[in-house]
């Protein structure tokens, strides 16, 4: 018997690489049946969707052209949304280096990173509008409660980013520095933060870009900065001046994302 007489026949090849994975289509069948059905209980009809693109074409009308003859308004609530997010993204990345810190478990044991990691993950567990509301009905209104929202959003973000970051370092530069008898605040300035400073600097670009697009909709329910200014525009069917307001956030959001993009590559 030679060698080629032990091959399989190419047909059967065939058969055995592309054998259809009939589980993994079930699944995607369910899926798609249960889009189906959500759907349904939804009231989502194509003449929903038909009604709605006439009235989106009547209340796009109204907002041309936009009105920026009260940009005096519109320059004091941007101002206010760009100090509420530097503030939050601040006061949030400060307290998310220590918490991250305590939640990576390769350095820290099991008693500190349970707590630390309930924390970031009760951080993370509502959107910042819900908290801003419970802020708002705590505090009142204004500046203070869009603040308070955005830092512990902050802390929910980055604090996990900063912990999984801790947590992929290499451990031989920790031993090193350890070696040479520093301390653990040592430890961590010389063995930890060099590893991860480019990252720390990325996630907090990103998430000072996140605050400012989130300091936007904090406002529309009493948080202060812009989005306030943006709902009461649409209570008074301004529609040309909520226009304006858009523009001005649109301007707002992509001139901060270049910022963050440059303060990201002058930093690695």
């Amino acid at each position: 018997m030679t060698i080629a007489d032990t091959r399989p026949a190419p047909g059967a090849l065939r058969r055995r690489a592309f054998q259809p994975n009939w589980r993994q289509r079930a699944i995607w069948l369910g899926l798609a049946a249960y889009v189906v059905y959500a759907g349904s209980l939804l009231d989502i009809t194509w003449a929903r969707f038909v009604t709605g693109l006439s009235n989106g074409s009547r209340f796009l009308g109204r907002m041309f052209p936009p009105e920026f003859t009260r940009w005096e308004i519109l320059l004091e609530g941007l101002v206010e949304s760009l100090q509420i997010a530097i503030i939050a993204s601040v006061i949030g990345i400060l307290l998310s280096l220590p918490i991250g810190l305590l939640a990576a478990r390769n350095l820290m044991p099991a008693i500190v990173t349970v707590p630390a990691r309930a924390l970031i993950a009760f951080s993370r567990s509502f959107h910042p509008i819900i908290v801003a509301i419970i802020f708002v009905k705590a505090i009142g209104f204004g500046a203070l409660a869009g603040i308070l929202a955005l830092i512990l959003a902050s802390i929910g973000f980055i604090g996990k980013l900063f912990a999984e970051a801790i947590e992929e370092i290499s451990l031989k530069q920790v031993e090193a520095v350890r070696a040479t008898g520093a301390s653990f605040f040592n430890v961590v300035i010389m063995g930890v933060l060099p590893q991860v400073l480019s990252r720390f600097i990325g996630f907090s670009t990103y998430q000072l870009d996140s605050n400012l697009r989130n300091s936007t909709m904090v406002g529309i329910v009493g948080g202060g900065g812009i989005g306030g200014t943006l709902f009461s525009a649409f209570q008074r069917f301004d529609y040309d001046f909520v226009a304006a307001i858009l523009i001005a956030i649109i301007a707002m959001i992509m001139i901060g994302e270049v910022i963050a993009g440059w303060l990201r590559k002058s930093f690695q």
